[in-house]
C-alpha cells in the first residue's frame, strides 16, 4: 500500500492549499473530499487580493466580480457610500475551491472526491525515522509512524501525517482526540439569485434590520449573493434570519421569500488553542479561525492550510517540534488578532446604532477595516481607536 507523506480530508481554502503547497515541494500528497467538485458552499465571497501573494498563479479566472466602493444602511435609510482604496474580489466558492484544488493537482496532489471519511486510526511504527524515499513509500509503510484513513468507498489509505481541513462541522477533529474545540458558534443564512446586477462594484451591508449581526449583498457577475448573520453568539438563539433577509433582499428587486436558502453554522474563534496532535494537525474552520467582527474565514484559513504545508514538510524534514510550532505560529498569527475582534465585536453590538454613527460615517474606518481584511493592517493598530470612540475611552481602558 503506498504511503502518502500527508493526507488532507477536506477540499476547502485550507485543505485546497496545503495540498497545493506541500505537492509544489513536492511531497506526496492525497486529498479526500466527501462532495462532488466543484460544489456549492453557501459563503458571502469576499476575497482579498492579498492572498494571491501567497500562490504563483493567477487567480483572474475565478474572480466573479471586483468592487470598489462600499454602501452601508440602518433600516434601509439613507446610505452612507465610501469608495475603497483597494478592489475587494466576489467570488463563487464553488468555482473558486475548485480552482485551488485543480492547482494543487497540477502540482502532482491526487484527489479523491465524492468520498467520505468514515474512520482514521494511528499506527506506530515503532521507530523515528522519516526518511522517504520510492521504496519507502510503497513497501516501508510499517517502518515509520502513520495515519490510516478509512473512506465510504471500502478503501483506506495511510499517510506520514494528516491534515483534517474537514470544517468546523465535520468529524476529524473529534476523531482525532481534540474534544470540545474552543468555538462560538454563529448561524447564518444565504440565497444566490441570478439575474443583472446594477451598481456591480458596490458591496451592500445593513445593519439596522437585525441585532448583534448584520445583513449584506455581495454582487457577482451574474447575480447576488445576500445574507443575514447573527455574530454575537450569545444572543443568536431564537433569531429569525430569513425576515430581516427577504426584507432587504427585496431593496434590490429580489424575493427574497420564493428563492433556495442555504443555512450554515459558523464556528468564530473563541481563544488560543492546540491545534497538533501525533502527526497530525486541524485547518481552517476546523481550526475555528473565523473572525469574531467580520464572521470573514477565507483568508484566515487558506493562512492555516499554508502553515500546515510548512509544518509538515518541516516535521518531514526531521523537526520533531514543527507541528507543535504551527500551533504558535497560528496564537500568534491569528489568535491575538481574533481577541481584539471579540473585543471591539462585543463594543460594535452592545449599542449597535451608535456604533453605526459613530463609526460607518468615517470614510477611514472602511479603509481601516478593508486593510484588515487584507492583511496589511493589524487590529491593534486600530482597536483602541475605535473604542474610544464607542465607549468615550471607557472600554479602551481595561
Amino acid at each position: 500500500m503506498p504511503l502518502y507523506d500527508c493526507i488532507i480530508v477536506g477540499a476547502g481554502p485550507a485543505g485546497a492549499s496545503a495540498a497545493y503547497h506541500l505537492s509544489r515541494k513536492g511531497h506526496q500528497v492525497l486529498l479526500i473530499e466527501k462532495a462532488a467538485l466543484p460544489r456549492y458552499k453557501p459563503c458571502g465571497g469576499g476575497v482579498s487580493p492579498q492572498v494571491a501573494q501567497w500562490f504563483d498563479f493567477d487567480f483572474e479566472p475565478v474572480i466573479s466580480q471586483k468592487v470598489t466602493r462600499a454602501r452601508y444602511t440602518w433600516h434601509l435609510g439613507e446610505a452612507i457610500e465610501v469608495d475603497l482604496k483597494a478592489p475587494i474580489w466576489m467570488v463563487r466558492r464553488n468555482e473558486f475551491d475548485h480552482y485551488l484544488v485543480q492547482q494543487a493537482e497540477k502540482r502532482g496532489t491526487k484527489l479523491l472526491d465524492k468520498t467520505k471519511v468514515v474512520a482514521v486510526e494511528f499506527v506506530s511504527g515503532g521507530q523515528t525515522d522519516t526518511t522517504r524515499d520510492d521504496a519507502n513509500r510503497t513497501d516501508g509503510g510499517d517502518q515509520v509512524d502513520r495515519w490510516k484513513v478509512m473512506t465510504s468507498r471500502g478503501e483506506t489509505f495511510e499517510g506520514q501525517y494528516l491534515i483534517a481541513a474537514d470544517g468546523g462541522r465535520g468529524p476529524m477533529a473529534k476523531w482525532l482526540g481534540f474534544g470540545d474545540r474552543k468555538a462560538s458558534i454563529a448561524g447564518a443564512i444565504e440565497i444566490e439569485p441570478k439575474g443583472e446586477v446594477e451598481n456591480s462594484h458596490v458591496v451592500h451591508f445593513e445593519f439596522g434590520l437585525l441585532k448583534n449581526g448584520y445583513v449584506w449583498n455581495f454582487p457577482k457577475r451574474d447575480g447576488y449573493s445576500i445574507g443575514s448573520g447573527v455574530f454575537r453568539t450569545d444572543r443568536r438563539k431564537g433569531k429569525d434570519l430569513v425576515a430581516p433577509m427577504a426584507e432587504y433582499a427585496s431593496a434590490f428587486g429580489v424575493d427574497g421569500e420564493a428563492e433556495p436558502k442555504f443555512g450554515h453554522p459558523v464556528y468564530i474563534w473563541k481563544g488560543n488553542q492546540r491545534l497538533h496532535t501525533q502527526n497530525a494537525v486541524l485547518a481552517g474552520e476546523a481550526a475555528c479561525v473565523v473572525d469574531p467582527l467580520t464572521a470573514e474565514g477565507i483568508r484566515p484559513s487558506i493562512f492555516t492550510g499554508i502553515k500546515a504545508a510548512e509544518a509538515v514538510s518541516d516535521a518531514i524534514a526531521g523537526n520533531p517540534s514543527a507541528l507543535a510550532e504551527y500551533t504558535d505560529i497560528i496564537a500568534e498569527e491569528i489568535g491575538r488578532e481574533m481577541k481584539l475582534a471579540t473585543k471591539l465585536a462585543k463594543a460594535f453590538y452592545a449599542a449597535p446604532y451608535l456604533s453605526y454613527r459613530t463609526i460607518m460615517q468615517q470614510p477611514s474606518a472602511t479603509w481601516a477595516m478593508a486593510r484588515i481584511f487584507a492583511g496589511e493592517l493589524k487590529y491593534a493598530d486600530m482597536v483602541q481607536k475605535a473604542l474610544r470612540r464607542l465607549s468615550g475611552g471607557l472600554l479602551a481602558k481595561r
